[in-house]
């Protein structure tokens, strides 16, 4: 059974699909891209707006039941391989414990001209 998730602290979906949808023991988060809770997209470098979308990921999966330690894999899409020590030294301050399995590429463009998304899958016994 699957069923769409919801937080009141994440952005809403910009489009026709779901922040995240549960199905079983799994949960998926749609791609997070910087941009609070009031759908404003954030101002910073890219550490600033790659806390953001932690952030974001963070809440979908508090508010469905599970943890950023539960993400089992992680995409991450950024406008510039530049960009790689920058958005990992934040991304690694969300895992206490063993981190994801991940990858990370370079792509010409992302929605709203944003220069990082992540989105993740999570597993919860």
């Amino acid at each position: 059974m699957k069923k769409a998730v919801f937080s009141q602290n994440a952005p809403k979906a910009a489009g026709p699909y779901s922040i995240g949808i549960q199905a079983g023991n799994l949960l998926f988060v749609s791609g997070q891209i910087p941009m609070d809770a009031s759908g404003k997209l954030v101002e910073g470098d890219v550490q600033v707006k790659t806390r953001q979308v932690m952030d974001n990921i963070k809440a979908i999966l508090q508010d469905s039941g599970f943890s950023m330690n539960d993400i089992v894999k992680a995409s991450v899409y950024a406008t510039s391989i530049e960009d790689f020590p920058k958005i990992n030294e934040v991304y690694a301050e969300y895992f206490d414990e063993v981190p994801p399995a991940r990858v990370f590429v370079e792509v010409s463009a992302l929605a709203l001209g944003v220069p990082v998304e992540i989105d993740a899958i999570a597993y919860k016994d």
